[in-house]
């Protein structure tokens, strides 16, 4: 296999790359010079060794905590639980809420027959137990796994002996079968503004 179809076959495992896409991205890196393909791949070898995983959210960023948990103007009233750290990055390039997150970095999947860890769940409930926030946002995507993962998370929630007031989760503005991360700003504002209260007397 010669290298331009190796830097192709690399290209194609990203998520949501297909073959054109790989290869337009193959020729584009080999019309840049060696200095910069050099410092290109100084910044991806060495990337993973300059971030670390938040203590209390679980958000990767290069301190610990990370800068959105020390952020001092930061409302610490409201804790965001999102799926991964893509529908996190949305949420902060949208610019459309001031809260806390956490990051679950799993979901509810009947198809792989996945549940949530209970590594997962312990540290949800300590970081709900250290902010007590007033409301708990459910952000999970509008999909099956999105749904059963916010029922559970829920019911987890509910039994967990802590006092939490309020937990709600987005409006369905979002398109179902999509995902929170390729929705634009607007929409993503109009499903936080419209989310809807969980019955926590279920």
């Amino acid at each position: 296999m010669d290298s331009i179809t190796e830097l192709i076959n690399i290209f194609k495992q990203f998520p949501g790359i297909g073959p054109k896409s790989a290869r337009r991205m193959a020729f584009y890196l080999l019309k840049k010079n060696k200095r910069e393909l050099y410092n290109i791949g100084k910044i991806i070898a060495t990337a993973k060794n300059n971030l670390f995983t938040c203590s209390n959210c679980g958000n990767i960023s290069g301190s610990d905590p990370c800068e959105i948990c020390s952020d001092p103007l930061r409302d610490k009233n409201i804790l965001c639980i999102v799926e991964d750290l893509e529908t996190l990055t949305a949420f902060e390039h949208a610019k459309i809420y001031n809260g806390l997150y956490h990051v679950l970095g799993e979901i509810v999947s009947p198809y792989e027959e996945k549940e949530l860890s209970e590594c997962t769940i312990n540290f949800l409930l300590d970081h709900v137990k250290k902010n007590n926030p007033d409301e708990i946002i459910i952000a999970t995507n509008p999909k099956v796994e999105g749904d059963l993962t916010y029922y559970a998370l829920v019911e987890i929630l509910k039994n967990s002996g802590l006092k939490i007031n309020k937990i709600s989760r987005l409006a369905m503005g979002l398109p179902m079968g999509s995902t929170i991360e390729f929705a634009d700003k607007l929409t993503l504002h109009m499903a936080l503004e419209a989310r809807t209260d969980a019955d926590l007397n279920l």
